[in-house]
């Protein structure tokens, strides 16, 4: 019989590991949800079959509890379930900058922690997660929540002291990415193609060059320079991106948003 699962917070985020944890042999676990928003928890109830809970009820009768809330949230809510947590249970946390050692402080017991950086892609099956464990945290409990995310993508174990670059490099990556493919189709819509086809061509660019990456091996620089033929279409358009400091503003904004990650644990 697999582990008694609570989740708190029944967000997008939530729901995507949920959808992938009820998959195969967890679908027989007892799942308990809990959310401000009581539609959110009901959508829970419909799709999982959840059992509706308010958050101590949920920590007490839970083996593995998912804290999958907004940073801001996790002090009130470990301030008012802290009786409930013992060290029979573990506790994942994905809650952006918020690092295992503040989980355990605010506890004040030696509860099992386990923190991991998901990213939306997980909604369909093709996230990436990275995860760190806390001072109680055994490599079993880390090889459990590798089991769990790895049903929505593929996963990395790491020391938590990376766990801030890994939040501005894949946690906000799907943002930039998507910030890419809508400048690209504005910029083919200016040039006069339909907003169907610029959207076709788009997507199927970004995937086949995606796929290619992972299939050859290839680093990027290797691959960018078989499209670079000399005096032609790519070297001008790449000079381009150059002079408007794409590379430059990629390294700021994931040290910004490494930087940013740090605030959060430290609000």
């Amino acid at each position: 019989m697999p582990p008694t699962l609570g989740i708190i917070g029944c967000g997008k985020m939530g729901y995507a590991l949920l959808k992938g944890i009820t998959q195969d042999s967890w679908e027989e676990s007892i799942i308990y949800a809990c959310d401000t928003a009581s539609e959110r928890t009901q959508l829970f109830v419909q799709e999982f079959n959840a059992i509706p809970a308010n958050q101590e009820q949920l920590v007490a009768d839970a083996d593995i509890v998912i804290l999958a809330v907004k940073p801001a949230q996790i002090k009130r809510i470990l301030a008012e379930t802290a009786s409930t947590w013992n060290n029979d249970k573990l506790l994942i946390s994905i809650a952006a900058g918020i690092k295992t050692a503040s989980i355990e402080k605010e506890l004040g017991k030696p509860v099992r922690v386990v923190r991991v950086m998901p990213n939306t892609p997980c909604l369909v099956g093709e996230g990436v997660s990275a995860i760190a464990g806390g001072k109680y945290a055994s490599p079993a409990d880390l090889q459990l929540v590798q089991t769990i995310v790895e049903r929505v993508g593929l996963s990395v174990i790491l020391d938590e002291t990376y766990m801030d670059a890994v939040t501005a490099v894949s946690g906000s990556g799907p943002a930039y990415v998507f910030l890419l493919v809508e400048a690209m189709m504005d910029a083919s819509l200016s040039l006069g193609l339909s907003s169907d086809i610029s959207r076709s061509l788009v997507l199927q660019t970004f995937k086949g060059s995606l796929s290619m990456l992972a299939q050859t091996g290839e680093h990027p620089a290797v691959l960018k320079a078989q499209v670079t033929s000399p005096g032609g279409t790519t070297i001008a358009g790449l000079r381009e991106l150059e002079a408007g400091g794409i590379r430059e503003a990629f390294f700021a904004a994931l040290e910004r948003a490494c930087q940013r990650s740090i605030e959060l644990g430290t609000d």
